[in-house]
């Protein structure tokens, strides 16, 4: 999967888009340090979303915006 593009929506909130759903807009909001799923605007001509592509789109968002390091070292990740 890749990240095509990505933008700037309101009030602390990334717009992404991924090859693997080119029909679907993912909305990212920042939590703390990092960015995380927050919800999508998903087109059913795409395929199902699971938890493994949220983790994958994520680690892309994070990692473009320069703020990997915050979302590898989040809490939530010690509980996986």
């Amino acid at each position: 999967m890749r990240l095509t593009r990505w933008s700037f929506d309101r009030k602390n909130r990334i717009r992404g888009y991924f090859d693997k759903f080119p029909n679907s807009t993912i909305y990212f909001r920042r939590i703390r340090r990092y960015y995380s799923v927050y919800t999508l605007d998903w087109n059913e001509e795409d395929p199902m979303v699971t938890m493994e592509d949220r983790e994958e789109m994520q680690r892309l968002l994070n990692e473009e915006i320069g703020r990997l390091e915050a979302y590898k070292n989040r809490k939530s990740r010690e509980h996986i």
